[in-house]
């Protein structure tokens, strides 16, 4: 699953989309109206965020709307964390190294 994830998430304007829905839901038209493409090219952009379970559609009526599925972006979370730590550490101990530099160039003066 993180695969799919990850190659739905490659995209900018797919990145663009699930940023927009994080706000709301949105109509198919909605998001056409925030992109210099076709509604069908928006369409195969959606169809990628849906078969990676990263949103979901249903109908209103005439209109689709779409919503974003944010418990696939929290399995990606849980993946990263470890990386997460791993990079915190890495720079809290840069950090200290810093600040340590800092003091023995003022004592210095």
């Amino acid at each position: 699953m993180l695969d799919t994830t990850f190659a739905a998430l490659s995209d900018p304007t797919r990145r663009t989309i699930l940023d927009l829905l994080a706000e709301r839901e949105h109509s198919v038209g909605e998001l056409v109206d925030h992109f210099p493409i076709t509604q069908s090219a928006v369409s195969r952009h959606l169809n990628v965020l849906e078969q990676a379970a990263l949103i979901e559609r249903r109908r209103d009526g005439q209109r689709r709307l779409c919503a974003l599925r944010a418990e696939t972006l929290a399995e990606v979370d849980r993946w990263m964390e470890r990386y997460r730590r791993m990079w915190v550490g890495k720079l809290q101990r840069l950090d200290r190294a810093i600040q340590k530099r800092a003091i023995q160039r003022r004592k210095k003066r």
